[in-house]
C-alpha cells in the first residue's frame, strides 16, 4: 500500500489549496479514505472522509463550508479542496486509507 500526497505550499488568509493523494497497491475503489492533519504540538485530528463510493462525506465542523473531499476511483486518487483558508488550518495533512497513512503534505497559512 502507498499513499502519496502532493498539492501543500503557502497561500496567503482567505486563499484555496487543492490536496491529492495517489494510492496504489490495493483496492482504492473498496476502502474509504480520509484526511487527517497535525499542527505543531497539537494532536492529529481528522479533517473529512469520503466513503469508498465518494457518495457519502463527514467534515470536521472546524472545517465545513470551507473544505471539499471528493474522490475519483478511475484515477486512484482522493482530493481536498480547501477554500478560505485560515490561520489555524495551518497543519501537515496527511491521507489515510487501507490501514496505511502517507508522508504528509505541509499546508502554510501565512500573509
Amino acid at each position: 500500500v502507498q499513499l502519496v500526497e502532493s498539492g501543500g505550499g503557502l497561500v496567503q488568509p482567505g486563499g484555496s489549496l487543492r490536496l491529492s493523494c495517489a494510492a496504489s497497491g490495493f483496492s482504492f475503489s473498496n476502502y474509504g479514505m480520509s484526511w487527517y492533519r497535525q499542527a505543531p504540538g497539537k494532536e492529529r485530528e481528522l479533517v473529512a472522509s469520503v466513503s469508498s463510493s465518494g457518495t457519502g462525506k463527514a467534515y470536521a465542523d472546524s472545517v465545513k463550508g470551507r473544505f471539499t473531499i471528493s474522490r475519483d476511483n478511475t484515477k486512484n486518487t482522493v482530493y481536498l479542496q480547501m477554500n478560505s483558508l485560515k490561520s489555524e488550518d495551518m497543519a501537515m495533512y496527511y491521507c489515510q486509507g487501507a490501514g496505511s497513512w502517507g508522508q504528509g503534505t505541509q499546508v502554510t497559512v501565512s500573509s
